[in-house]
């Protein structure tokens, strides 16, 4: 997933839409690129002190957002899994995933997320290179965890509904474990190849430690490649499939009064649809930004206004504080036990009662007989 793309050098602080940056001389232009050159804490050192405070309200703006961002990522985080952990209804191969979503999009909150609004307010890096790297690093696993976690979903969503009969095989306990873990190895292996990119410095423009690739076009290119076209290929596809089956069963309902398509399983489907909406909504617009830079850099990067570029990645941030919202509006389950959670912190013995029913529906649940297709709905899975 590219988080920067090579767009380090577009958009100078004192570019078009600069958000009341000055335009920047040669002369500190010429010091920032020696001190980049010489690396480690000294880079971090010159990108934090080379830019202009910012007005006032663009200040605020952006640390409003991201304090938002951050303390609802955090509760709505906690929420889904204290939830999937509670209710026996949602404790399912299926919601698995939907865990190690809410993990993915809590760790950017607890570490750099923090960072970022440190250095708003301080108006640069004040925390070391340690500290640069670490957080980019961090935020590079949630990122890239998030989209593979999303894809891995959207795969169990095909399965499920397209594949019923082989579900339970294919998606045992034993397996989803293994699934999850080799999504995070993925995760931590796309990641690592940072550190020796050299791509993990401090951005001024949008104050974080992230990936700046400018070091290689092709690069850029791989990275958005692996960590979003091809993703969000995958994922078009398997809900592609489901929507198909979905509108040929409506339709054969209407001749064939037997078939019927439950509402659960139809919702259930259109949350986790919602959720790779607005994550592709939400990230595309930095995505090919940085595509386009990559392929024809020296004309397209001059042309790109800052202020685009900085909203796209704020965009980028605030998507991870959506799929709790959206799990809590659209589905049943989810909502109500969010509501035993809050209702638990003023009568705390309701946090430690199991108040979904009997636990026949848990993990294996009689398939409706909504589809024929080699196929079937199953119940009760997010």
């Amino acid at each position: 997933m590219l988080e920067n793309g090579s767009l380090r050098n577009c958009c100078g602080l004192g570019g078009r839409g600069g958000f009341g940056f000055s335009q920047r001389g040669e002369a500190e232009a010429a010091a920032d690129a020696e001190a980049e050159a010489a690396g480690g804490e000294a880079a971090v050192g010159a990108a934090a002190g080379a830019a202009d405070p910012r007005p006032g309200w663009v200040v605020a703006a952006l640390s409003s957002v991201l304090i938002f961002t951050t303390v609802v990522d955090i509760a709505g985080s906690l929420l889904v899994i204290i939830s999937v952990f509670k209710n026996r209804k949602l404790r399912n191969s299926g919601n698995a995933f939907v865990v190690s979503l809410a993990l993915a999009d809590l760790v950017v909150a607890l570490y750099p997320f923090p960072l970022v609004l440190s250095a708003i307010f301080h108006n640069g890096w004040s925390l070391g290179d340690m500290h640069c790297k670490a957080s980019g690093f961090v935020m590079g696993l949630s990122v890239i965890g998030s989209i593979f976690n999303i894809t891995a979903i959207a795969i169990n969503r095909y399965c499920y509904i397209c594949h019923s009969f082989a579900y339970d095989k294919v998606y045992s306990w034993w397996n989803t474990m293994m699934y999850v873990c080799l999504i995070w190895v993925l995760t931590v292996i796309a990641t690592v190849p940072n550190f020796f990119v050299g791509s993990l410095k401090y951005d001024p423009r949008i104050y974080s430690c992230t990936f700046t690739q400018t070091a290689s076009s092709y690069y850029t290119i791989a990275v958005v490649v692996i960590h979003f076209i091809l993703p969000i290929t995958i994922v078009s596809f398997c809900y592609l499939r489901i929507w198909i089956l979905v509108i040929q069963v409506r339709r054969r309902v209407k001749s064939e009064v037997k078939l019927r398509l439950k509402p659960s399983d139809f919702r259930n489907f259109v949350t986790m649809f919602v959720v790779f909406v607005i994550f592709a909504f939400c990230w595309a617009p930095l995505n090919f930004i940085g595509l386009a830079v990559a392929i024809n850099p020296s004309e397209i990067a001059p042309r790109v206004p800052e202020w685009l570029f900085v909203v796209s990645y704020f965009m980028a941030y605030f998507n991870s504080c959506l799929n709790a919202i959206i799990y809590g509006l659209l589905n049943q389950n989810f909502r109500k036990e969010y509501k035993r959670i809050l209702m638990s912190l003023w009568v705390p013995r309701l946090l430690f009662q199991d108040t979904s029913k009997a636990g026949t529906e848990v993990h294996k649940s009689k398939p409706s007989p909504a589809l024929n297709n080699n196929d079937q709905f199953k119940t009760e899975t997010l």
